[in-house]
């Protein structure tokens, strides 16, 4: 007979899993079991707020959730901030970590791990349970797993007490079926774009995955396409689409000409729309909204709120909806223009900034982008295209977790295997995480990490100077990288601030992850 542990790990094969995150422990021993033999692969981080990050960057590259395996105490607590940002980013990923035995928590017995209330500690982020006793596996798998499918999809959490994990295990039933987003009534909404005669369409995250569909839908309506960062790379180069922030004057301006808004899977978020504070964004509560979460449609007035899943609205919209000439793509190409001479406006080092991240997309066409917070990821964020729909993602948005990056792109290599992947990081950030380049390293996969390197938390301390504060705190030493990497095992160069330099270093072939310092004044 197997034990819980064992059949857990077996119910997470079951259901499509084929990569865990984990680091091994003490308390879950009997969960380490059950992947001996098994086909899923175990990935080991050096953090578990690596693991976590891992299995965002592999939710957001393969569509599936990803999967962490944490021990109880620091272990869940070390993988909150990652839970964080994925609940922020909508990224389906599942956290299963041990707690201690039935019989002692929340008596504060000083036993191993300890903590008061740990279910506590994550319910504010995330839903919750625990597997009380061995008939409850399969049942608590498809609760976590509908979940992650149903609404807003998010972090889920899983906790199996040390003194269940080893109980035996009757072999699991088959998964239930994911449930199906049902249809909204789309009749006032396929009324007001019909008699509308120009629309602009805001697409954010909860468009990913659906390109065809929002392009289609675009180009009947002839409607340009404003873009939040995560829904960058869908529609790259088409006439229609501005891959600006709505926080730049000219895609407001797009905006407020408009006679109809359309927004499709955006949560209206500040880092998105009013970056700089500034009020003064376009009246939108006419708009049609599409959103797969009904909290999320209760937070803005609209003129229509469909709940629904984006692609499924989209589809059902086509049919329905009038042809249009509105001249979209003279509206767009003019908004990309602006957006893009805003850039210079808000800081005259900025163009360069994004010009060196465009090196990067010409360097090394279709690969995957992984950012954290630094310089760069910001002035892409206002205004960068990519050329692959889903391909650039980062952490500089939301929760804004610096750290995101290394182990977000494992994640993401081992979603795409054989795919090149850049981490774009700061010298900042990489100092909050940087173990997890030995599991790039350990797996052998095809990263380059573009350490942006400029001493100094750079774009905090632009923004002391720009509130007229005095930079305190912004000049943490950096690693000095070249031996950093060669303790990493990793092939390294260094350039300076300089386009040709970096696409130069970019070219030059490799296998396994490479290091590139790209050197910054300060």
């Amino acid at each position: 007979m197997k034990t819980v542990g064992e059949r857990l790990v077996e119910g997470l094969a079951a259901r499509g899993v084929e990569v865990i995150f984990g680091i091994p422990g003490v308390h879950t021993v009997e969960m380490y079991r059950g992947l001996s033999g098994s086909p899923i692969r175990h990935v080991t981080a050096r953090h578990e707020q690596g693991c976590a990050f891992m299995a965002d960057g592999y939710a957001r590259v393969s569509g599936k959730p990803g999967v962490a395996l944490v021990i109880t105490g620091p272990g869940i607590l070390n993988a909150l901030t990652a839970m964080g940002q994925a609940a922020a980013d909508s990224v389906p990923m599942l956290v299963i970590s041990g707690v201690n035995r039935r019989d002692s928590l929340g008596l504060g017995l000083g036993m191993l791990h300890e903590l008061p209330d740990q279910a506590a500690m994550v319910r504010p982020l995330c839903p919750t349970r625990q597997i009380k006793d061995a008939s409850e596996v399969g049942e608590v798998l498809d609760w976590a797993f509908a979940t992650m499918a149903t609404g807003r999809p998010g972090p889920v959490h899983i906790e199996v007490p040390t003194d269940v994990m080893p109980l035996e295990c009757d072999a699991l039933a088959a998964p239930a079926p994911l449930p199906v987003a049902s249809l909204p009534d789309l009749t006032a909404a396929v009324a007001k774009l019909n008699a509308a005669k120009s629309v602009v369409i805001l697409a954010g995250g909860g468009a990913r995955g659906q390109e065809a569909a929002l392009q289609a839908l675009a180009e009947k309506l002839d409607a340009p396409v404003i873009q939040t960062v995560n829904a960058r790379g869908m529609m790259y180069a088409h006439p229609l689409v501005v891959p600006a922030s709505p926080s730049l004057d000219a895609p407001r301006a797009l905006i407020a000409q408009a006679d109809q808004v359309l927004a499709i899977g955006t949560e209206f978020g500040p880092t998105d729309y009013d970056m700089y504070v500034r009020g003064n964004f376009p009246d939108v509560s006419g708009m049609i909204r599409v959103d797969i979460c009904s909290k999320q449609l209760a937070r803005h007035k609209a003129g229509v709120a469909l709940h629904g899943d984006a692609g499924a609205v989209m589809a059902a919209l086509l049919p329905l909806v009038a042809v249009k000439q509105a001249d979209g793509a003279a509206l767009a190409s003019n908004a990309r223009k602006a957006a893009r001479a805003e850039l210079g406006e808000l800081d005259v080092l900025m163009p360069g900034r994004l010009e060196m991240v465009e090196t990067i997309r010409s360097a090394m066409p279709g690969a995957l982008i992984v950012g954290d917070s630094t310089q760069a990821v910001y002035a892409a964020n206002l205004y960068y295209d990519h050329d692959r729909a889903g391909g650039f993602f980062n952490a500089a948005t939301g929760f804004g977790a610096l750290g995101f990056g290394p182990g977000a792109a494992v994640g993401a290599a081992l979603a795409a295997p054989g795919e090149q992947v850049i981490c774009l990081i700061g010298d900042g950030g990489l100092q909050f995480s940087p173990g997890e380049l030995r599991t790039a390293v350990d797996e052998r996969l095809p990263i380059t990490y573009v350490v942006w390197n400029n001493a100094a938390f750079g774009e905090i301390a632009d923004a002391m100077r720009g509130a007229n504060t005095e930079v305190i705190g912004c000049t943490p030493s950096p690693l000095n990288m070249e031996p950093f990497a060669a303790a990493c095992d990793l092939p390294f160069a260094s350039v300076a601030l300089d386009p040709e330099e970096l696409h130069a270093a970019l070219i030059q072939p490799h296998n396994g992850p490479r290091m590139i310092e790209v050197r910054v004044a300060l």
